[in-house]
């Protein structure tokens, strides 16, 4: 699973340790959550069903083949959440006795028809009813509900959202559709009868062998799964879409999207066949299954999921020329999801204790294939952006990869088993050497297949290849919390010509070992070191200079995961810069040198030299430390600024540039901006928007009817949200919803943003645009397990919700025949009911 991408990145500022900190823990009390206990096996698993979209319930019928796991057993005991059971017998090819039951407590425990011993199957037959909007167990913050089976806009009262049917079984929740035995340590191949409307089309796991029309509008498709998957990674998609088809080797691949997508699907998914491809022969392992289909959903939980052959993205993926000509944002997302058909759907995490076997690996995937595609620069990038997730909560620390002492189950999916997991592979591929890395991995793969891992397989996989102990790695990393906080102190001897570094741990708890990489600087260039640096608080190593050195550069690869302090000057930054190859090293000099350009002229030799980086990430973050209104900055760079702006190689940076050039509110640009807003690019469009309404703002109307805002990222709604909120462009108003529901955080971060936000906010509330209000009820609904879990941050969302449903009020007073305010006041009623 892809956690949801909550649409303002802002809200990081949450966990930032300095307003509304709190561990996932706190004030909870341990609890030690072992492997569930295998009584029974589940070997088959056949369901039909039919769909009441009135009642928002599905009927079903279910033959469930078992047999006692390893003692024998009179009994089945299944998980079936908030259902009406109606008959429950034994089958017996086809002759049904009927059997007793007792269903109580969301679990249905039936008495079979006599003591059956191991591997002896037999089959249940079960009638039910499945009632998701009955069902008790909230979401989380990884998923925002649990009801299994979702109706959206069954009844088609929505004029602008489609109908559609999805289902989300992670972590527990397939049990709400279907009686099942709902824990990651049991695997069952499935068959699925879908009846349907005929105008829809439908997707499940596995191979439709057949499509029967029936009477009344309706058709019947046949799913068929031959091999055996976790019951979480059932799934069942339902509604009006587009079946684009490609293609790897003889596997069929498809995207399934809303059809006003339908053009661009190739865009957004068309690197599948090619990844399949890659990861195939990266872990001389050929993807398993026997398609690979995507389908994306309107109001998804969160946002992705790996449901085996039939991954369901949230309705984010779906992106048109202007966001893809800049970035397909959701192309990690989509690395992630199929990563998960080896690790996660081949062989699954035996309990959610190991998830990191499933998440760690499916993380790292996005590193793997963007590295492969697009060099080793663009996925250092993702995997800093990744590791400043992990380090932002503080209380990730505070957990082991491995943990058995979680509160809830869904608290394991966090930055510890994402973000560090997936960087701690990389640190264990680069101590490994690549060959013994996934050569482990496919044996790991191998041994494991069609089963469960846990953490100390992948340990024994990768010993068995590699003929090392790695003990003390798993004991460290995955069985141990926190990171190494590194600082260094140097000392030279002029007389041996020697310098000594001593690199000091300072974080409380253990010292850790690992490999570091240190870059001595001698007379300008940089001389790789490789030394190991002990399990204790001091280490001193001690090379060979000419002199004494200009700088040191420790962790110069990136590889370790830690916080390391640097006491560099900005000149040394610029020498860094100059003659490191490494992505990071590059990356911390111009970020040093954005913050000193204004008071040193090393650091704007730096940024000079970084608006050629190869990098494009790079190139921005340049641009982003410029202010051309210095006469001295703009003379160094000018030239190279207007040139980006025009013919940058990337949009972004195209649109980067356009934004710096912008602050000198120079008419001379005006052709330039103009041209701007008739690119393909969003970022160029955005920018360009904003340049012209600096300098002229009597223009700002016309010109943003041009942008479509709504599908764009964070940080070109955030540009442009203080101009669509002081000139009331209500066309844009849906679109800076969702960031407006951030206000009071945005004001920590980002006072200037916030209060601007804050505006939009009271606009969007004093207003009747349901658009508007759907928006940014929804992605405070979506995060809900985050914010709510915070009990101060749960105060302010309802504060802020509870005011802007008074000014709603106002607004049906003021306009009593709307047809729309009241199902805005509702939604308003509704998201606050669910802080409560």
């Amino acid at each position: 699973m892809k956690k949801l991408i909550i649409s303002i990145s802002l809200l990081g500022i949450l966990f930032s340790g300095n307003v509304f900190a709190q561990t996932e823990t706190s004030g909870r009390t341990e609890i030690y959550h072992a492997s569930h206990t295998k009584m029974t096996e589940l070997k088959h698993t056949k369901l039909k069903v039919k769909f009441d979209y009135q009642k928002e319930q599905m009927s079903g019928e279910e033959w469930l083949t078992a047999a006692p796991y390893f003692y024998p057993t009179d009994s089945l005991v299944l998980n079936a959440k908030a259902m009406l059971i109606h008959e429950v017998a034994l089958d017996k090819n086809g002759s049904q006795s009927p059997l007793k039951f007792e269903y109580k407590d969301d679990m249905l425990k039936i008495n079979l028809d006599k003591i059956y011993n191991r591997n002896q199957d037999y089959t249940v037959y079960i009638k039910y009813t499945a009632r998701p909007n009955e069902v008790k167990t909230k979401g989380s913050a990884a998923i925002s509900d649990a009801k299994g089976l979702y109706f959206i806009n069954a009844q088609g009262k929505e004029a602008d959202k489609p109908t559609q049917i999805w289902t989300q079984g992670e972590t527990e929740s397939s049990s709400a559709w279907f009686p099942t035995i709902d824990k990651t340590n049991q695997k069952t191949t499935q068959e699925i009868y879908m009846t349907v409307p005929d105008k829809y089309v439908t997707l499940s796991n596995g191979l439709m062998k057949s499509s029967t029309k029936e009477s009344n509008g309706l058709r019947t498709d046949y799913w068929v799964m031959d091999k055996k998957h976790a019951p979480y990674l059932f799934f069942m998609g339902v509604g009006d879409y587009a079946i684009v088809k490609d293609k790897w080797r003889n596997i069929d691949v498809d995207y399934y999207v809303e059809k006003e997508y339908e053009p661009y699907a190739k865009q957004i998914f068309g690197n599948t066949p090619e990844m399949i491809e890659f990861f195939s022969k990266r872990l001389n392992y050929d993807y398993p299954w026997s398609k690979y289909a995507q389908i994306t959903g309107i109001d998804y939980v969160s946002g992705a999921m790996e449901n085996t052959t039939a991954v369901l993205h949230q309705e984010s993926a779906q992106q048109k020329p202007g966001d893809l000509i800049d970035e397909n944002k959701w192309e990690d997302v989509i690395s992630h999801e199929l990563f998960h058909h080896w690790f996660g759907d081949l062989v699954t995490a035996e309990s959610w204790s190991n998830l990191t076997v499933n998440e760690s690996f499916a993380n790292y995937s996005e590193y793997l294939w963007n590295e492969n595609k697009y060099g080793k620069d663009f996925a250092d990038y993702g995997m800093m952006k990744a590791l400043q997730g992990y380090f932002m909560d503080p209380s990730n620390p505070t957990k082991d990869l491995v943990r058995f002492n979680y509160h809830n189950r869904e608290d394991m999916f966090d930055g510890v088993s994402y973000n560090k997991g997936g960087a701690i592979l990389h640190m264990l591929r680069n101590y490994l050497g690549d060959d013994a890395f996934f050569n482990g991995l496919t044996d790991y793969l191998k041994t494991n297949e069609y089963g469960t891992g846990e953490a100390h397989q992948l340990r024994l996989s990768l010993e068995k290849v590699s003929g090392k102990d790695l003990n003390w790695f798993f004991n460290q990393w995955y069985f141990g919390s926190g990171h190494p906080k590194v600082s260094y102190t140097t000392n030279f001897e002029p007389i041996k010509k020697q310098v000594t570094v001593s690199i000091n741990q300072t974080q409380l708890g253990p010292s850790f070992q690992f490999p570091l990489a240190i870059d001595v600087y001698d007379n300008g260039k940089p001389s790789r070191k490789n030394v190991w640096v002990s399990a204790k608080e001091k280490n001193e190593f001690t090379f060979n200079v000419s002199k004494t050195p200009d700088f040191i550069n420790i962790n110069a690869d990136g590889i370790i995961v830690g916080e390391f302090t640097d006491n560099k000057t900005p000149e040394q930054f610029l020498m860094q810069y100059q003659n490191s190859k490494e992505f990071l090293s590059r990356y911390k000099a111009v970020d040093n040198a954005t913050e000193n350009v204004a008071k040193n002229p090393a650091a704007l030799k730096t940024l000079t030299a970084a608006l050629k980086d190869s990098n494009f990430r790079i190139r921005m973050k340049a641009l982003s430390g410029l202010d051309l209104t210095k006469a001295d900055q703009a003379k160094s760079v000018l030239s190279e600024v207007e040139k980006m702006a025009s013919s940058d190689p990337k949009t972004l940076v195209q649109g980067a540039a356009i934004s710096a050039l912008a602050k000198m509110k120079d008419k001379k640009y005006l052709p330039l901006f103009e041209k701007g807003m008739n690119a393909v690019s969003n970022a160029v469009k955005a920018n360009s928007l904003s340049a012209i309404v600096a300098i002229d703002p009597s223009r700002v109307e016309a010109l943003a009817d041009k942008i479509d805002l709504e599908n764009s990222g964070d940080d070109l709604i955030a540009e442009l949200l203080p101009t669509i909120v002081k000139n009331k462009i209500v066309k844009q108003m849906p679109a800076i919803a969702s960031t407006a529901a951030f206000y009071p955080f945005l004001k920590f971060q980002n006072p200037e943003l916030g209060a601007a936000a804050e505006d939009g906010f009271n606009w969007i509330m004093s207003s009747d645009n349901l658009k508007a209000t759907e928006n940014l009820t929804k992605v405070l609904t979506q995060v809900k397990g985050q914010i709510g879990s915070n009990p101060q941050a749960k105060m302010m969302i309802v504060k802020i919700l509870q005011e802007g449903l008074a000014k709603k009020m106002q607004v049906l007073k003021a306009n009593p025949s709307s047809t729309t305010i009241n199902a805005q006041i509702d939604l308003i009623n509704k998201t606050i009911d669910a802080y409560k």
